[in-house]
This record gives C-alpha cells, sequence and structure tokens, in this order.
C-alpha cells in the first residue's frame, strides 16, 4: 500500500502538479486518475485503425476532459503529459487551447477544442471551439467559438498595442489525402468572449498591394513540408514562398516551397507582409523537387520543416554512435 502511494505521489510530482499551490491536493489526485483515462483515448484519437475507434474515442475524451476541469483552479494542473492533444498558452498565461484533430475514413480531418481562461477565483470558464471550415467557401472572416476555422496549434505569440492583448496562432491541419494547410489567425478578446480573426494581415506595402486579411492561410503538397513560425531574432514571422511544381498556380495541392521565403512584421497592431525576407533565394523558375515523405512517420503534434528534420536525424546518428 505504502509502495502505491509513493508511486501516486511520485506522479503526481512528474506532471509538475504541485508547482501551483491553490490546486487542492485531493483535486489533483483526482486530476491524474482522470489523466489516465484522457491518454488513453487520446492515443485512440491520434491512433486508432478505423474511424469507428477514433470517433467514440473523440466523444468521450470531451465530457471527461470538461468534467476533469471542473476541478477548483484546474488551470493550474499542466496536462504536460497529455502528448497527442495541444495544449497551448500565451506568454501572459490568461488563458490555454486545447486542440486535436480527428481523421475520417476518406482521408479529411476535423478539428475540436477548447479555450480555458485562468480565472481568479478558480471557476472554470470554457469556450467550446466547433469547427466551421468545412461548412463555409469564405475563410476571410471574423468569428466567435461557433464559427472556428478549426486547426492544431502548435504555438502562440502574444503582441500588445494600444493596451490591448493581440494572440496570433500558428495552425496546422493534415486537410486532405493531398494537401496540407497551416493557418495564422488573431485571436482578441471582446466583453470576455473571443474573438477569432481580423483585419490583421496586411499586404499594403507588397509591390503589388493587396487587401488585407483576417486570416492567413498556406496550403501545399501532402509531400512537402514547410515553416511557418515566429522567429525571435529576427522579431518577425516566416515562412516558405510557395510555387506550383506543376505550374498550375489554380491547384494548391501542387504547390511545394522553393527555398525563397516572405514573412510578416508587426507594426502599428497588424502584420504587414514582407514579399522577401532573405535575397539569397534560387534563379527564378528553380525550385528544389523534394522526395516525397512517409505519412506514417510524420508527427502532426510535431509538425517539422525538412531542416528540422535532418537535423534531428543528425542528432540521433550521433547518439548511436
Amino acid at each position: 500500500m505504502k509502495k502505491v502511494i509513493y508511486l501516486l505521489l511520485w506522479s503526481f510530482t512528474c506532471a509538475n502538479a504541485l508547482q501551483a499551490q491553490r490546486l487542492s491536493t485531493a483535486d489533483s489526485m483526482q486530476m491524474l486518475k482522470q489523466l489516465d483515462t484522457l491518454r488513453l483515448l487520446a492515443d485512440t484519437i491520434l491512433n486508432g485503425r478505423t474511424e469507428d475507434a477514433r470517433q467514440p474515442a473523440s466523444d468521450r475524451f470531451i465530457p471527461i476532459l470538461v468534467r476533469t476541469l471542473k476541478a477548483k483552479y484546474s488551470f493550474d494542473f499542466p496536462f504536460d503529459s497529455l502528448r497527442s492533444i495541444s495544449v497551448q498558452y500565451p506568454q501572459d498565461s490568461t488563458f490555454r487551447i486545447f486542440t486535436w484533430g480527428l481523421e475520417n475514413e476518406s482521408g479529411f480531418y476535423r478539428h475540436f477544442g477548447a479555450i480555458q481562461m485562468n480565472t481568479k477565483n478558480g471557476e472554470l470558464k470554457l469556450f467550446p471551439l466547433f469547427d466551421n471550415s468545412d461548412y463555409t467557401t469564405n475563410t476571410d472572416t471574423v468569428t466567435d467559438n461557433h464559427g472556428w476555422y478549426g486547426c492544431l496549434y502548435y504555438k502562440i505569440q502574444q503582441q500588445h498595442f494600444f493596451n490591448r492583448e493581440y494572440y496570433t496562432l500558428f495552425g496546422y491541419d493534415a486537410n486532405n489525402m493531398r494537401s496540407t494547410k497551416k493557418v495564422l489567425d488573431m485571436l482578441t478578446f471582446k466583453n470576455g468572449k473571443p474573438v477569432f480573426g481580423g483585419p490583421y494581415f496586411s499586404f499594403a506595402e507588397d509591390t503589388v498591394p493587396k487587401p488585407t486579411r483576417k486570416r492567413f492561410i498556406v496550403e501545399y503538397n501532402k509531400n512537402a513540408t514547410i515553416s511557418l513560425s515566429y522567429n525571435a531574432e529576427m522579431d518577425m514571422i516566416v515562412y516558405d514562398h510557395l510555387i506550383s511544381a506543376t505550374n498550375e498556380p489554380g491547384k494548391p495541392y501542387t504547390y511545394v516551397p522553393d527555398l525563397d521565403y516572405e514573412g510578416f512584421k508587426w507594426k502599428d497592431g497588424k502584420w504587414v507582409h514582407i514579399e522577401k525576407v532573405f535575397h539569397d533565394a534560387l534563379p527564378l523558375g528553380k525550385f528544389p523537387v523534394q522526395l516525397p515523405q512517409d505519412q506514417r512517420k510524420k508527427n502532426l503534434m510535431r509538425p517539422q520543416t525538412a531542416e528540422e528534420m535532418e537535423a534531428e536525424k543528425a542528432t540521433k546518428k550521433r547518439k548511436n554512435k
């Protein structure tokens, strides 16, 4: 019995649940028990062999997660061992976002999520996210949590402008059998409620100016890998420039990176587009042909660039020597 108690306390410490004193020990222990069930369901959501296995797991996961979060000061429980569900925090930790994707039999993905607010009294304030991306052809919209453009978030970058906080969300959408998408969305709060999108992605400084976008989405070939992230050293968002490998610009699933880069710089409360981040790109019309990647080896929870994958392989080789 003592050994069981010791193991439970050790697990509790490893989960860093004791780092916040507001969460009671009793609630923490109960949340750890529920975490075991959540981990099993989350693994099935991501790795279940059929939709008949994945869908029920997602359906069960949602109410158990909500029940777990009802513990007072549950925001202090990190969920850092819930590996197959993305949990992202902004720099100010005023909220966190849970997101995950569910693949159906046709290869399309539907996303689920929730925003948990960090409340002063510890009571649960939760905004469920309803994926509306499959039901709209107009992605240039401002929506609430009921019209969410669903994706799996892998980063949140916080900006401050005129006494207001702006949260740039970096999203990944495995999309379908032919293409993948990456998404930049802006999250703000109005009267305490989440607002997605807005006139925050400006192309006014382009050689040929284009209308401001409320949401920025890039779609590309399933076998390609691109980067879209915030570069702290450059203090800007940097992403791969894409071209059609088959000279069919109307077909996003033909798009691949050409070793050139674009970006966005935060100016006066907007992300202003930079047409060319570096000036040593390949000659016009030349682009590398990437080797197809084994989709089974892609980690949907940790999207990587080709460079990151190669660096990881090199590190593993050095460790194995």
